[in-house]
């Protein structure tokens, strides 16, 4: 006689399916563990071939824990693993743009402008939805880890033979790979320690950065030229006009990078020659950049302070102190210093700090144009509103000026073009060129091609100001024009400096001799050979070949 015993028909497939995610589970704590910080290597499979120590090492904690504080445990490690990763992920982002990690203490404010650059760019419906799918990501995540975490702890408990053997089987491995310096790749060893070295990473990182700000208070107290006498200070520059003119992501690949420096070379070569012939004289070098891809208002915050300033704290501190910078060096010399800041949009409370006594912004420029993506206003533009409301005024006493310029700022389309000079009038003119040149969206598909609208735009940015000084500038007349940092990696590749090429123009004799000294090189287009100094030694230098030693009798410059 048979028995009818009721079959199972779900017990198979529950326990397949039990175990698959169970296997999906382990796979994302894998990954998390092994996951890199740079997008070139997550596409590199030799990276996944690797056995991470933290693996086995939390499997063997696991199976030394009872239940609950198992699940305790695993919760809290899935967690941080989560976060671990998302700042991965952050970091990525940073080294495309700015060829270094996330700081996690330092760096929160950049945010902010990297969500007005997508306003500026994808308009503030696109911003808004990637703001709220980084949020969305930045939380699931550390979600995801953990309930993968706790999966898996759970499984390590309930199969605690199987899962022994199986961490004893991964040490040794990892053991025997780590003495032989087994390699899948260059840089690359089997025996994986990323996720535990990468964490300790951020926890020095985040004590370098709380270390940094009181080193940085002993650096700016020292300053030799804070209590030289308003007589002495920058006598050499009596009756002259100084411009300083900043231009965007200007880098050493642009004159040096065989893919960009023929063009850009030409422009200055060209603007050398027809500098020369109006009577001016150049002498270019290098300075090195504390920032790289972006972050402009530190390079500005250093050259103008002589400090380095390598991040938001260091700048929020420079700016909330005294520190003589050489705008208020120039002030205290009796010229009237203007900033003609045509990137900014709002309120900039800093050009207090500077010492300016009139800033100039996208808010009173007066500009009827079209915006070219981020640039609010071509840099022609710019030059032609600061000829017509500070350089021409009449009356005026000698003048120092800041011009932060923007046209060469990504994604470096579209780009402007030059115009002629009495046709740039209230920036109506540039409407035309604007609707026929390159989108963004058309640009950004192809490194290649963005390589090649960033030169033009460094071509179109040097060209303005050669020919704004060929076209206005005079006797008195001095010109300082530089870079303030490289392009971002996407532009130059990993691994480029940080330098950035500088060039001064005068016309007056008097001006080149005092900086004979510096071996400088002849004409706009710094050579390979060409001196570099950190940007932050500028100020000093500067101050020190145009200040009159003591014991000098100064005499007053007239214009001519």
């Amino acid at each position: 006689m048979f028995v009818s015993v009721p079959f199972p028909r779900f017990a198979v497939p529950r326990r397949w399916r039990a175990r698959t995610l169970t296997a999906l589970a382990a796979l994302v704590v894998f990954l998390a563990l092994i996951a890199p910080n740079l997008i070139s290597r997550l596409t590199a499979p030799a990276g996944y071939l690797r056995i991470p120590v933290e693996g086995f090492l939390g499997v063997a904690l696991m199976l030394v824990l009872p239940a609950r504080a198992r699940r305790i445990t695993a919760g809290v490690l899935g967690a941080v693993l989560g976060v671990l990763t998302v700042i991965k992920i952050v970091d990525m982002g940073f080294f495309e743009t700015l060829a270094r990690p996330f700081d996690v203490i330092l760096d929160w404010s950049l945010f902010d402008d990297a969500y007005d650059f997508l306003v500026e760019s994808a308009g503030r419906a696109g911003a808004l939805g990637a703001l709220i799918a980084v949020a969305l990501l930045a939380l699931a995540v550390p979600a995801l880890t953990t309930v993968c975490a706790i999966r898996v702890a759970g499984a390590v408990g309930r199969h605690r033979t199987a899962s022994l053997r199986g961490a004893l089987a991964a040490a040794l491995a990892w053991l025997l790979c780590f003495l032989l310096g087994a390699q899948i790749s260059p840089g690359v060893s089997v025996a994986a320690r990323s996720t535990a070295m990468y964490a300790y990473d951020r926890v020095l990182a985040a004590r370098d950065g709380l270390r940094d700000e009181r080193e940085f208070t002993a650096d700016v107290a020292v300053d030799p030229y804070r209590d030289m006498p308003a007589d002495r200070l920058l006598a050499g520059l009596r009756g002259k006009d100084v411009i300083f003119a900043f231009v965007e992501s200007y880098g050493r690949s642009a004159v040096q990078d065989p893919r960009m420096a023929p063009r850009v070379d030409a422009v200055l070569d060209a603007g050398t020659k027809q500098l020369r012939a109006a009577g001016y004289a150049s002498r270019s070098a290098f300075l090195t950049s504390p920032t790289f891809g972006g972050g402009s208002w530190l390079a500005h915050s250093t050259f103008l302070s002589g400090v380095w300033i390598s991040n938001q704290q260091r700048y929020r501190n420079l700016t909330s102190g005294d520190r003589l910078t050489l705008t208020s060096a120039f002030g205290k010399a009796g010229h009237e210093t203007v900033s003609v800041m045509p990137g900014a949009t709002r309120a900039w409370p800093e050009g207090s700090f500077y010492g300016y006594d009139r800033v100039w912004d996208s808010r009173n420029l007066g500009y009827r144009g079209p915006k070219f993506s981020w640039a609010p206003m071509p840099d022609q533009y710019t030059m032609s509103a600061f000829e017509s409301r500070e350089f021409a005024r009449p009356g005026r006493g000698p003048l120092m000026a800041e011009i932060p310029l923007v046209s060469s700022h990504t994604p470096w389309a579209p780009i402007p073009h030059l115009v002629g000079w009495d046709e740039v009038g209230d920036g109506s003119v540039f409407a035309g060129i604007a609707a026929q040149a390159k989108k963004p969206g058309s640009v950004w598909k192809d490194p290649e091609a963005i390589r090649t609208e960033y030169r033009k735009s460094i071509e179109y940015s040097l060209g303005t100001l050669i020919s704004w000084m060929s076209r206005y500038g005079g006797d008195d007349t001095v010109l300082v024009f530089l870079g303030d940092h490289q392009p971002s990696p996407i532009v130059v590749g990993d691994g480029a400096s940080h330098d950035v090429p500088i060039s001064l123009v005068a016309k007056d004799p008097a001006v080149l001799d005092r900086i004979a000294g510096w071996g400088w090189q002849d004409g706009l287009r710094p050579g390979p050979q060409a001196p570099v100094w950190r940007m932050d030694a500028f100020r000093d230098r500067f101050l020190g070949a145009f200040s009159a030693p003591p014991g000098t009798r100064v005499q007053a410059q007239a214009r001519r």
